[in-house]
């Protein structure tokens, strides 16, 4: 069960971790995920399993692209998980907007570490 605290400690944790994706700071994203973490490729489609794979994959995608996140709002799901409203923002590499979109991004923990992390699109 997750407490009040569990949950702004949570939120506190997932606002760094956008920080530290906007810096890609590869080190630092992947100490807070599971060995076995399973990430939605939100660029190419699919799903990446585990840390070393998450770690090719944003690294392909930022040689190619220039995302920036910023959540917006966290809201505990009934299941524990932590969804997150995020502004997304996307560039080509010469700063030519490619895409400005809300989406949900939903994360499961495992202890202190995200085990899973889903995407739902915002329809209007």
């Amino acid at each position: 069960m997750t407490t009040t605290r569990d949950q702004a400690d949570r939120e506190r944790r997932l606002s760094d971790l956008y920080l530290a994706f906007n810096r890609r700071d590869v080190p630092a994203l992947l100490a807070a995920v599971t060995r076995d973490v399973r990430w939605p490729n939100g660029w190419e489609g699919g799903v990446v399993d585990g840390r070393e794979d998450l770690a090719a994959y944003w690294r392909r995608q930022w040689a190619q692209i220039e995302p920036s996140v910023e959540p917006t709002a966290f809201t505990a799901e009934a299941d524990g998980r932590i969804a997150v409203t995020v502004r997304q923002l996307v560039r080509d590499k010469r700063g030519t907007q490619l895409a400005d979109n809300v989406v949900t991004h939903v994360y499961r923990f495992v202890g202190e570490l995200i085990a899973e992390m889903e995407i739902r699109d915002q329809r209007p």
